[in-house]
This record gives C-alpha cells, sequence and structure tokens, in this order.
C-alpha cells in the first residue's frame, strides 16, 4: 500500500499502550485514524465476539488498513489452568484476530493491509506461558498461510514484540527480557502498514 495521500486506518485497542503508540505514529503520517476499542473511541467493539467485528466493519464502511492491537491470553501454569481460562485466551487473542480478518475483508480497499499482533513467547517460552505461546504461534501461523489466499492485492503481517517497558506488571514473569518501548512497536505496525511486505512475522525484540 503507498502512503502517498490521505489513507484510512482502522485501529482496535486503540486505548491500550501500544494502541496509542500505532494512533500517534499514524497521525504523525497524515492519515486518518478510526479509533476503536471495547468501551471507548470512535467505534466500539470486541473481538471475541464476531458479530460485534461483522457490525463494526459494516458500519465503518470503507478503509485501507485495519491494525489490530488488541488480545488476551491467561497466564497460568498448565496445572491452575481452567477450562474457561484457556477457552477464553484461544477465542480472544486467536480466534478474535482471525474473525476480524473474516468481517473485515468485504470492506477493506484493494492494496489494504492487515496486522495483527503475536508476541515473543511464540519462540521464548516462560512458566506460567504456555497458553501465550500456543495462541501466538496460532496466530503467526494463520498470518504466513492466509497470506497466499487474500484476494485483491491485500496483505497481512503479524507484529511480534517482546514485553512492553511500560508494562512493569509483567516484568518479573520475563526473567532476562529487555523490555521494549511502545512507540519501537509503533514503527512495526508502521512498516507493515505502509511498507510492501506480506505473511511475515515482525520482530520487536
Amino acid at each position: 500500500m503507498s502512503n502517498k495521500g490521505k489513507l484510512t486506518i482502522v485501529v482496535i485497542g486503540a486505548n491500550g499502550t501500544i494502541g496509542q503508540e500505532v494512533v500517534k505514529r499514524i497521525h504523525e503520517q497524515g492519515h486518518r485514524v478510526i479509533e476503536v476499542s471495547r468501551t471507548s473511541g470512535d467505534f466500539q467493539a470486541d473481538i471475541q465476539d464476531k458479530k460485534s467485528l461483522e457490525e463494526l466493519f459494516a458500519k465503518i464502511g470503507h478503509f485501507n488498513a485495519v491494525a489490530n492491537a488488541s488480545g488476551s491470553v491467561a497466564f497460568k501454569g498448565i496445572g491452575e489452568l481452567t477450562d474457561e481460562e484457556l477457552a477464553f485466551s484461544i477465542g480472544n487473542k486467536l480466534v478474535g484476530q482471525i474473525n476480524l480478518v473474516r468481517a473485515a475483508l468485504p470492506y477493506i480497499a484493494d492494496g489494504g493491509s492487515f496486522t495483527l499482533i503475536s508476541g515473543i513467547l511464540s519462540e521464548e517460552p516462560i512458566l506460567g506461558g504456555v497458553v501465550a505461546s500456543l495462541v501466538n504461534s496460532g496466530v503467526e501461523g494463520f498470518v504466513k498461510a492466509v497470506a497466499y489466499e487474500l484476494p485483491r492485492a491485500i496483505r497481512i503481517n503479524c507484529i511480534s514484540p517482546t514485553v512492553l517497558a511500560e508494562s512493569k506488571g509483567y516484568h518479573d514473569i520475563f526473567p532476562g527480557f529487555i523490555p521494549v518501548e511502545g512507540w519501537k512497536v509503533a514503527r512495526a505496525y508502521e512498516k507493515s502498514i505502509f511498507g510492501i511486505v506480506t505473511g511475515k512475522v515482525i520482530k520487536v525484540y
């Protein structure tokens, strides 16, 4: 997708740490942002609710790209994990992002792009992070495969950051990991949205 001319970018999870930095960076590039979150923003939607995603994109109509910075998983050891927590984690960050693409596809412009999010635990597991490793790997596998099937020159990539510098509450469960600032993650989103690559996992470690 060329970055010439004003584009409309839908940012889901726009009120989160990464989402805010993505919104800021897109504005700096002179493009229009439609901010989406569960309870605030220009529109509200929950990625775990496929119907809310379908209604969201039908309301927005035409847009050039979707950048998702939303997705939650449970951090618990395999022996402590409940059925509900497992179902939530898979349904939210994995199935939710797949359904995001499915719901937006009829409305996204030719040559548009999707940017999803995974994380470092797909490659470097931690104690209590087994579900996060599972889900992140699933998101990355989906991106690599579906890139071959998307029509109309639409691209898709996945951002894989390490633990965020701003998320201090998580630092203790990521021993020895070097945190990354949210603005650096936003630059990876910029590469995905305005660059030429597709089917890639863009790492921010």
